[in-house]
């Protein structure tokens, strides 16, 4: 299922192989996020432009809308939305908990009201697994409960008894779905289960999860909780802390993470899996990444720059249009712009990738981070 194929002389980072039931990826890995299975503003073809080869959706948004009995009817997330590239899906769990309306938690599951209806609904872990596979994603993920920065200490421990408690369930739910579809599912349905190891910025929380967790032996690790609005220094270091106690043969998961900077320090630490809305929530707002730095389009600078976004990026974005133009086009409220700003972003999170594992590759991924962290922390701003 995984496989490590190279790691660094000098840090930890490494290579690997995670075989899915739509294919193998190559780790480290960038998710584009597809919440309502859709990536914002691009199509599949732009995704396969800018080499995506896996994307994350999630089971809350889809159940709401447009619902389970469509996505079953279609045959499936895949078939809905017409991408045949591995699909990992979130359980939903931090949309309810940030989204929904008059939620309310206990040990058996959580009620709440749809944010988008009003209507009242009740997701226990075992449903979770359930609705997973109905919409037959590669990669599902338990229910959990992710608290916000900064969480007491006392509500803290109840989260994470509470998390332990629904990965217990939900490893079982799985396995019995597993022995009742033996046989009688093609190889095309074959879906791996992680583990979301929590305990907030408390260190022994965190250690306590992930030894619970990783006694259930999941098929991966997802390190849940984190970027929730605590300081980065702070995730870096519990990040650190915590990715210690996960097998090496087992694929790390950081939810969330994914600033350019914080996938290069985390890739430093181990971490293979990634994702964030990051590029397209900035590229809806006319934000650039770039090999030097953040550039926002929208900024009076550019109304006569005439150099593509990027003059180091091969995307269909950079090759053919202005930074003038895009400027333009965002300050205009043009969906064009927006849409060309999405792709180009997602193309540079997918390349940083390609040259992440290069460097791995060839033992220098120090040089690499060293000489990508000052280029990029210029800001052309």
């Amino acid at each position: 299922m995984f496989k490590i194929i190279h790691k660094d002389k000098k840090t930890n980072a490494r290579i690997g192989a995670l075989k899915t039931a739509h294919g193998v990826v190559q780790t480290p890995f960038f998710m584009a996020v597809a919440t309502n299975a859709t990536v914002k503003t691009l199509s599949v073809q732009d995704l396969f432009d800018a080499q995506t080869e896996i994307i994350v959706s999630n089971t809350y948004h889809v159940f709401v809308r447009p619902g389970m009995e469509v996505i079953k009817k279609a045959g499936g997330l895949h078939k809905f939305m017409s991408w045949p590239r591995p699909i990992l899906t979130d359980s939903g769990g931090y949309q309810i908990f940030s989204l929904a309306l008059l939620r309310k938690v206990t040990d058996e599951g959580v009620k709440f009201q749809s944010h988008v209806d009003g209507m009242a609904h009740f997701f226990s872990p075992e449903d979770i697994i359930s609705l997973q596979k109905i919409l037959k994603s590669d990669i599902i993920m338990p229910l959990d409960e992710c608290v916000h920065y900064p969480c007491q200490r006392d509500y803290a421990e109840i989260a994470t008894r509470r998390t332990t408690l629904w990965a217990q369930r939900s490893k079982l739910a799985y396995n019995n779905i597993v022995t009742k579809t033996k046989g009688k599912t093609s190889a095309k349905d074959k879906q791996l289960l992680f583990g979301i190891i929590q305990g907030a910025t408390f260190k022994d929380l965190r250690k306590q999860s992930a030894e619970e967790l990783i006694d259930m032996d999941f098929d991966g690790y997802s390190i849940g909780g984190l970027s929730v609005g605590e300081p980065n220094n702070l995730m870096q270091d519990i990040l650190a802390y915590t990715i210690d106690f996960i097998p090496k043969d087992k694929p790390r998961y950081t939810m969330g993470v994914g600033t350019p900077e914080q996938i290069v320090e985390s890739v430093e630490k181990g971490v293979d899996m990634f994702d964030t809305c990051v590029p397209t929530r900035y590229g809806r707002n006319g934000t650039a990444f770039t090999s030097e730095g953040k550039i926002t389009l929208t900024n009076a600078r550019f109304v006569k720059d005439f150099s593509p976004i990027d003059k180091n990026c091969a995307c269909y974005a950079c090759k053919n249009y202005s930074r003038a133009y895009l400027r333009h086009l965002c300050n205009a409220k043009e969906i064009l712009g927006l849409k060309l700003v999405s792709y180009h972003n997602v193309y540079f999170f997918m390349k940083l990738m390609r040259d992440i594992r290069k460097a791995i590759e060839k033992n220098r991924f120090s040089e690499f981070k060293k000489d990508f962290l000052k280029k990029i922390k210029k800001d052309e701003n």
